[in-house]
């Protein structure tokens, strides 16, 4: 709980399309924070272009001096201590941004509870921050047409990415809700609000504490 809110974490396959189902809980009145969006804000960070900068040199920023985020994929992706160095530089960082946009909406009465859309959840541990995961399914042919046409990837691609992280069989497990996303919409509309109903009723029973859990 953060300020009497439940946290909500988004956890699911590459391409199982977590950030839709995030987006529909926040039609429900929950405000989404995406990490996507938080580490492309902090690729901004002056100290952090430079240190980046210091490690790998001009070939992973783009021609107006912007980080260039598929270069430093290719890097960390290739060199698991170099992924493991730029984790221990943006994480602490989007940790402390993500604290501040709840802080910002904990007095909104809108506001129902927040959601983690965070594509390593299990990896980078939040998910013990949360009061509830929510575990996005969706069927293997599905999540390979998605990337091949959001990414470009083929199934070779799509499994040398997943090989590096947790299985996905082992966080449907420990997962405290699964929503299955195919392409009826309505059906996992049905299902965020079915979770989300849960969600709040359980919170209610919980003593209320300022901070996070």
């Amino acid at each position: 709980m953060f300020d009497g809110k439940p946290i909500i974490g988004i956890a699911g396959g590459v391409g199982s399309g977590k950030s839709f189902i995030a987006k529909l809980f926040g039609e429900l009145g929950c405000l989404v924070i995406n990490s996507d969006d938080l580490v492309r804000q902090t690729y901004k960070d002056t100290v952090v272009k430079a240190e980046i900068k210091k490690w790998w040199g001009k070939l992973v920023f783009d021609p107006n001096g912007e980080i260039d985020r598929s270069a430093v994929a290719r890097k960390v992706f290739q060199y698991p201590s170099e992924k493991q160095k730029l984790e221990n530089l943006l994480h602490p960082i989007v940790d402390k941004a993500r604290e501040r946009t709840m802080k910002l909406a904990a007095e909104n009465p809108d506001v129902r509870a927040y959601v983690w859309d965070t594509p390593l959840l299990f990896e980078t541990h939040l998910n013990e921050h949360c009061d509830t995961v929510v575990f996005v399914d969706a069927p293997m042919e599905t999540r390979l047409q998605r990337v091949a046409e959001t990414r470009g990837w083929d199934e070779a691609e799509l499994g040398r990415r997943e090989n590096l992280q947790m299985a996905l069989d082992k966080k449907k497990e420990i997962a405290d809700y699964v929503v299955v996303n195919t392409a009826d919409a309505e059906f996992a509309r049905g299902q965020v609000r079915e979770v989300l109903s849960q969600v709040l009723a359980g919170a209610m029973k919980k003593p209320v504490a300022g901070g996070s859990t």
